[in-house]
């Protein structure tokens, strides 16, 4: 495997419009193409498209192939599906002013296909691609492997750390990671000093809307108050600011998904049309964050059991769930009615 560098330039090579391959299959991301880098890389034919598997869920296309219907779909590109048309049947904005054209033809994705997937969403991108066409003279190269081990096995370091005194306890410290192969910088905030019990940990994902912007779509911004203040109460614990905006979709595709919901979509079919899971984050890097504070085991402040689960399965033991209860108000009640009836929240 080439290390996590490689998948580093790879995200940046896809979110500014260049070349990647992943398996010896060259990929273009459709959000990020123009019409120029399209045409060269549809040189020695016309490139098709590889979409994700909720995606193609949604237009009809999953029950063409036999296998998993949540796995990538290759689309087949005939004359008319242009890069405007690539773009609409990528991006579900207009799915309901402007049905799409069609019959498409779904047939079977390369190998690679699902980690050139997650390389997208690693990027903020929409889950779409070209696929098969020719790779510029500074592609990255990449194996499944490669993406994968960046993000179920994450290299942890510490970057720096500074007094942080704050508003709910004066006693803190901030701690800042680098993240081998990510190029987000998660922090950690550690308030008060080890009392011999497991610390009080909150996992919070970023949230600029809610954290910063004060939104009531949704109940991030309280419960971020809510974690410090129960964490400075207990008098020793951590709250991880994990840089997972949207459930790890990223901040534009969340946006995308506002979108939607006004439209009369709920969070998880918002994340579905957009070719999401509806839950795309993962744990690995919270639990390296807390091992390398020296904290293997914890009382964890959530209402979200999967939470807990992607800890456990990174090694950290979960001593107690701490449930927190703040941010309800009437534009996120129905929100928060998703996140307790279709993802599982105990709220």
């Amino acid at each position: 495997m080439t290390g996590g560098r490689d998948v580093a330039r790879a995200i940046d090579a896809l979110r500014r419009g260049w070349t990647v391959t992943v398996d010896g299959t060259a990929y273009l991301g459709v959000e990020t193409a123009d019409d120029a880098a399209l045409a060269v890389f549809d040189a020695p034919g016309r490139a098709d498209l590889l979409i994700s598997g909720p995606r193609a869920v949604t237009l009809k296309l999953a029950n063409q192939r036999e296998a998993v219907p949540t796995g990538p779909v290759l689309i087949e590109r005939t004359s008319w599906i242009d890069l405007a048309e690539a773009v609409a049947i990528a991006d579900p904005a207009r799915d309901l002013s402007n049905p799409l054209k069609g019959p498409f033809r779904a047939g079977a994705a390369p190998s690679g296909a699902e980690a050139a997937i997650q390389l997208t969403r690693l990027a903020g991108l929409l889950p779409a691609l070209f696929a098969g066409g020719t790779p510029g003279a500074d592609a990255v190269h990449l194996l499944s492997g490669d993406i994968f081990f960046t993000v179920d096995q994450p290299s942890v370091s510490v970057a720096s750390r500074a007094r942080l005194p704050i508003e709910q306890a004066e006693k803190a410290e901030i701690v800042a990671f680098r993240t081998l192969g990510d190029p987000a910088e998660h922090v950690a905030l550690v308030i008060g000093q080890p009392t011999g019990v497991p610390p009080l940990v909150r996992l919070h994902s970023e949230c600029l809307t809610g954290d910063v912007l004060g939104s009531l779509k949704c109940d991030c911004g309280p419960q971020l108050d809510g974690a410090l203040e129960a964490i400075a109460e207990a008098g020793w614990g951590i709250l991880l600011y994990l840089r997972q905006e949207g459930r790890g979709i990223g901040l534009i595709n969340k946006l995308r998904a506002y979108a939607l919901q006004d439209q009369g979509f709920d969070t998880v079919d918002a994340n579905l049309r957009l070719g999401f899971g509806d839950d795309e984050r993962r744990f690995a890097v919270a639990a390296r964050m807390l091992e390398a504070l020296g904290q293997p085991e914890v009382r964890l402040l959530t209402n979200n059991p999967r939470k807990v689960a992607g800890l456990e399965a990174a090694g950290i033991h979960v001593r107690e769930r701490v449930p927190l209860q703040r941010g309800l108000n009437p534009h996120n009640r129905a929100y928060l009615d998703t996140k307790r009836t279709r993802s599982g929240h105990a709220l």
